[in-house]
């Protein structure tokens, strides 16, 4: 049994806790907030929980294992190196720090110490997606052209994160997942249509040494919500949508072909086929649950996460070269190419 204290109960806390109180391995021992309110909550709730408004308790407490942390972005590091510091295993929300450097430090941290770290991007751990890559190291899609993602929704608008770090922090743990390489550079552009605060609206591109190309278009000024996900291959092709009720990913037997026959060109020569469509089924565990179910068996079995805490640097390096992108009114950044960790 794997005992955890979780800071922050705003958004995303009660999910955590609701999810760890169901999963049998775990158990919540308290929930750290500074309001009131959410504390009271708590206590309706999960009576069983303790709840204390200072987070150094959590720390404090040597029957606590791992400590979750669901605070604002800029808070993740500092909370984050005094958990694994008082030797708890960490699970931090998405994305991980605010730069770079502060997340390399958390990396290193927890590999100094030999806790377990876990980023929180859930989506790796859909069904979808992980049909999605099944699909892929299965050969079916053939070489990877494109990836088109649009996730635009009205608000919520943040007051510490751009849209960059809110919605399209998404699409770059989904493609570090996907592709078995990293993208070699980067251009992006957006803006700020209200002074004083962070972009609301941007355009990411993401290339890469294959030829594979990544567009990705986020923001929080959209009349509708949208997250469609479109994925070309040169055999098949996917579609997800996240919305979807049922049948969330689509495979096409979709695509087209060139030929350099001097006999075929004289009547075309691009070919398109036009296939079958199959729906396959997916696993509707929800990912939360998926993923904490994970983090307690890497505490238990002393392996590393998924969503380790190097994929979590390779997504804030992503973050902050497609800022630096969009600074510059779309100028790219090239990339240095990081050590990845099997």
């Amino acid at each position: 049994m794997v005992n955890v204290g979780i800071i922050g109960y705003g958004y995303w806390g009660p999910n955590l806790v609701r999810n760890f109180s169901e999963t049998p391995e775990a158990n919540v021992v308290a929930v750290a907030d500074l309001d009131p309110a959410r504390l009271q909550l708590v206590q309706r709730r999960h009576p069983n929980v303790r709840t204390t408004s200072d987070f150094r308790d959590l720390f404090r407490d040597s029957s606590i294992d791992a400590v979750a942390i669901a605070t604002p972005v800029k808070t993740h590091f500092e909370l984050g190196m005094a958990a694994l510091k008082a030797g708890k295993h960490l699970w931090l929300e998405k994305p991980m720090s605010q730069s770079a450097a502060e997340a390399q430090q958390l990396v290193d941290e927890a590999d100094r110490r030999q806790r377990v770290l876990i980023v929180d991007h859930t989506f790796i751990y859909t069904g979808a997606v992980r049909k999605m890559s099944e699909v892929m190291n299965a050969g079916e899609l053939g070489k990877i052209l494109y990836y088109d993602s649009t996730r635009v929704n009205l608000g919520l608008f943040q007051r510490d994160v751009s849209v960059i770090a809110d919605l399209a922090v998404h699409d770059f743990s989904i493609l570090d997942h996907l592709l078995s390489e990293e993208p070699v550079a980067v251009s992006a552009s957006g803006t700020n249509h209200f002074p004083g605060t962070p972009e609301n609206l941007a355009y990411i591109t993401l290339f890469y040494d294959s030829g594979t190309i990544a567009h990705v278009n986020v923001s929080w000024l959209a009349p509708v919500k949208v997250r469609m996900i479109l994925l070309g291959g040169s055999q098949k092709m996917i579609t997800y949508d996240d919305l979807e009720p049922s049948e969330k990913v689509k495979i096409y037997d979709k695509g087209v072909s060139f030929t350099d026959d001097p006999q075929k060109i004289l009547e075309m020569r691009v070919g398109y086929r036009t296939g079958d469509m199959r729906a396959p089924r997916l696993d509707g565990t929800e990912a939360l649950r998926v993923e904490g179910a994970h983090f307690i068996d890497c505490i238990e079995q002393r392996k590393p996460p998924q969503t380790d805490g190097n994929l979590g640097l390779r997504v804030v390096r992503l973050i902050e070269a497609a800022t630096a992108s969009m600074c510059g009114k779309g100028e790219t950044v090239y990339l240095q190419k990081q050590v990845r960790f099997a």
